[in-house]
C-alpha cells in the first residue's frame, strides 16, 4: 500500500504502534505529476538581458517580487552565474533581510557570508518540512542557490504546498487531532567535548554548534531565549523541548497554516550515517503530540502522504536560485548517490526572522 492510499483510508483502519520492524517509512515526494505549474513560479533569467541584473530596483528584481508574492516561491533559471556571492545578492531582492543560523538543528556551516551549506549528508533523505519549526524564532522564507548540479535530474529537490496540504489534512481524524493537541519537538544535543578523538557515531549536532557557544550557561540562555525548556542529561547532553501547536497563524493570507511535519520525529534518521542503526528511542530527536503521547505508525504513513500529495520537482543547474515562503511551502530532497567526479551543493539563506505566535481561533 502507498502512502497516498493510506491517505484516503477510513478512521477504521487498525492502528499500529511504532516498530522499527514494520519497516521505514519511505516518502514518495509527489504523485508523479507536479502539483505547480512551471508557468506560475519560473522565470528565465534570458527575458531581461544576456547578463543578469542584480539591482534590487531592476526589472528581474521587479519580476522575482512579483512572482514570489503570488505564488509564495519562486524560481531564476538560465542566470549565468557561478558565485555564490552573486545568487545571494539575486535572492536578496526578495529576500531583503537575512537571519543567522541560529539555534538550529542541522550541523550548518557558513561557506560564504550569510551563506550556509545544507547541512545533512547527500545519501540521506530529508523529510518535507518547514525550516526552524522547532523553536519559537522561526524564519519566514528560504532560499537555495545552485552552485553545482548532477546531470539527467538527480539530485532533485522538492517543494509542498502547504496551504493545499492544510486543507487536505484538516479533513481528516488526524488533522484534528493535530489541531486540538499541538506538538511537542524533543531534541537531545551532545556535547563535542565528550567525543574528542572519537567518531561521533550516533551525534546530529553538538549544542556548541547550535547555540554558537561553548559556555554551557549561555548555550542554556539561549535555548531559552528562543522559547526552549532546557534539561542537562549524562555526558554533557542538553535536552531541549518544545510545545507548539502544529499550524501557524499566516498573516499575509490572514490564515492559520499548517506548520509541522514528520522531519522533526526520529524517523528523520532512517537513512542518515552513524544514526540510522540506533532505535528510534535513542535517536536525536523525536515528535510527539504536545501531551508527551507518541504517533502511532498510521498516523505518521498519513503526515506523511498529505506532503507528498501535492509536491513539485524542481532539478538544479548551476545558478538557478530558489526563494519560498516557509509558511506556504515545506521543503525536502531524496537521497543522492555521487558518481566519481560529480558534486551537488546547493547554498542556503534564511529570510528575515520571525516570532512564533501560534494559532489565531477565528483564522480556521
Amino acid at each position: 500500500m502507498t502512502v497516498l492510499e493510506s491517505l484516503a483510508m477510513s478512521d477504521a483502519v487498525v492502528r499500529h504502534e511504532l516498530d522499527p520492524i514494520d519497516g521505514i517509512i519511505e516518502p514518495a515526494w509527489w504523485t508523479g505529476t507536479p502539483w505547480l505549474s512551471r508557468s506560475d513560479y519560473v522565470i528565465d533569467a534570458r527575458e531581461f538581458g544576456p547578463r543578469v541584473d542584480l539591482h534590487p530596483e531592476g526589472a528581474l528584481a521587479d519580476r522575482m517580487r512579483v512572482v514570489y508574492d503570488r505564488a509564495g516561491i519562486v524560481l531564476v533559471t538560465s542566470t549565468g552565474l557561478t558565485d555564490l556571492a552573486s545568487m545571494r545578492a539575486l535572492a536578496g531582492t526578495v529576500l531583503p533581510a537575512e537571519m543567522d543560523y541560529d539555534g538550529g538543528s542541522n550541523p550548518r556551516r557558513r561557506i560564504e557570508p550569510n551563506v550556509y551549506e545544507i547541512g545533512a549528508p547527500l545519501s540521506a533523505w530529508l523529510h518535507y518540512h518547514h525550516e526552524m519549526a522547532y523553536v519559537g524564532r522561526s524564519t519566514s522564507a528560504i532560499g537555495f542557490l545552485c552552485n553545482a548540479a548532477l546531470p539527467a535530474g538527480r539530485g532533485r529537490t522538492f517543494v509542498s504546498d502547504s496551504i493545499a496540504a492544510t486543507d487536505a489534512l484538516l479533513a481528516t481524524d488526524l488533522g484534528q487531532h493535530l489541531k486540538e493537541r499541538g506538538l511537542c519537538y524533543h531534541r537531545n544535543l551532545t556535547d563535542r567535548n565528550a567525543f574528542t578523538g572519537r567518531v561521533e557515531y550516533g551525534v546530529y549536532n553538538h549544542w556548541q554548534q547550535s547555540f554558537g557557544t561553548d559556555d554551557p550557561a549561555q548555550a542554556v540562555e539561549h535555548a531559552e531565549a528562543m522559547g526552549l525548556e532546557t534539561e542537562w542529561g549524562p555526558n554533557g547532553l542538553l535536552r531541549t523541548r518544545y510545545v507548539s501547536p502544529a499550524f501557524e497563524y499566516f498573516g499575509t493570507l490572514d490564515r492559520n497554516v499548517l506548520y509541522s511535519s514528520v522531519a522533526d520525529h526520529g524517523m528523520w534518521f532512517d537513512t542518515w550515517p552513524l544514526v540510522q542503526h540506533l532505535p528510534y528511542a535513542d535517536r536525536p530527536l523525536d515528535l510527539t503530540y504536545g501531551d508527551g503521547t507518541p504517533f502511532t505508525r498510521d498516523e505518521l504513513i498519513r503526515f506523511l502522504a498529505v506532503y507528498d500529495r501535492f509536491g513539485t520537482p524542481i532539478d538544479w543547474n548551476v545558478g538557478d536560485v530558489v526563494v519560498m515562503c516557509n509558511y506556504r511551502f515545506a521543503h525536502g530532497r531524496p537521497g543522492i548517490e555521487l558518481g566519481p567526479g560529480e558534486r551537488r551543493e546547493l547554498g542556503v539563506v534564511l529570510g528575515a526572522d520571525v516570532e512564533r505566535v501560534g494559532v489565531r481561533p477565528d483564522k480556521w
